[in-house]
């Protein structure tokens, strides 16, 4: 009677978490065998698992390639049941495209199934050294989700800032264009299918945050760069599927905003509230959600950042 209970209990918890993934993950249908998982705009939440953020996966007669990898060991697992019902094939491959916490913290998982974990070298320097910060600090909203949960940057880095890869038959390129939200932050680039896995170089539905890592300045350049690329479709690191008017909107357009204007006052020695009440309302951005939650932070840190630089 024991082990029918726990069977039960087992299954319970299976067909929970199912659920609760199908609630936070919506599926959008890019290409032949191309998907994007697209999670909350909002925060991480004991709710959604931490998957407020989008990812890919992308199917090839070897196996299936996963764009990042949750923040957990059991959203890694959310993700695992997610894509094997996309392709029907296990994870043979996890790119991360950056190192905030719900773009790589369930890549342990991942390689204790036999998944090859995929990073730059730039991208997996950042993660050591914030990994355990980022579980201490997840823990407090996703508590027991985080059990299991070990930083796990990829073993054999790839050098450089572009590399060429070819996984199960699949061209996929991996680009770095400078320090975005996160030092090393990178994008996935299908040149065949002109489509971008961005990560967090773009922002849609939502406004952006300018953390204390994050480098508001460079972070447009690479933006630019990576539009440059001309992609039909972009698969950003939060919002909805979109285009590159979009992107240059909600992303471009606002990082183009908070930098000319931190810029100046700092230049002008103005001082970080001055330049705060001056940047403050926005309008061409207002109707993005989190912009009362984020928009002065945003401008607070972007100006602190130049005044450290004068």
């Amino acid at each position: 009677m024991k082990k029918i209970l726990l069977a039960l209990t087992g299954a319970l918890m299976l067909f929970t978490q199912t659920v609760r993934a199908e609630a936070v993950l919506t599926v959008g249908k890019l290409g032949d065998g191309i998907f994007a998982l697209i999670g909350q705009t909002g925060a991480r939440l004991y709710e959604n698992f931490g998957l407020n953020a989008n990812y890919g996966v992308i199917d090839t007669p070897d196996g299936t390639i996963l764009i990042d990898s949750g923040a957990s060991t059991m959203a890694a697992k959310l993700l695992e049941s997610e894509a094997r019902k996309l392709t029907g094939k296990p994870v043979k491959w996890v790119i991360n495209t950056g190192s905030q916490d719900h773009r790589w913290l369930g890549n342990a998982y991942f390689a204790v199934q036999g998944a090859q974990i995929i990073a730059l070298q730039r991208t997996a320097t950042t993660q050591a050294r914030l990994g355990k910060g980022q579980i201490e600090a997840l823990a407090h909203e996703l508590k027991e989700q985080m059990d299991g949960t070990a930083p796990a940057p990829a073993a054999k880095p790839l050098a450089g800032d572009t590399q060429t890869l070819t996984l199960g038959g699949r061209t996929l390129e991996l680009r770095y264009f400078d320090h975005a939200h996160f030092a090393g932050d990178a994008v996935v680039w299908l040149p065949k299918e002109k489509i971008l896995f961005s990560g967090d170089h773009i922002y849609v539905d939502r406004v952006l945050g300018i953390l204390p890592e994050s480098n508001a300045e460079t972070w447009l350049k690479a933006f630019n760069q990576a539009v440059a690329l001309q992609p039909a479709r972009i698969v950003p690191g939060h919002g909805r599927v979109c285009d590159v008017a979009q992107a240059q909107r909600e992303t471009g357009d606002y990082l183009g905003f908070v930098v000319a204007g931190t810029k100046q006052s700092a230049e002008d020695m103005a001082g970080v509230d001055a330049a705060v009440d001056a940047l403050k309302d926005a309008p061409a951005f207002k109707h993005l959600r989190n912009f009362d939650d984020l928009h002065r932070g945003n401008v607070n840190r972007s100006y602190l950042r130049f005044e450290s630089a004068q």
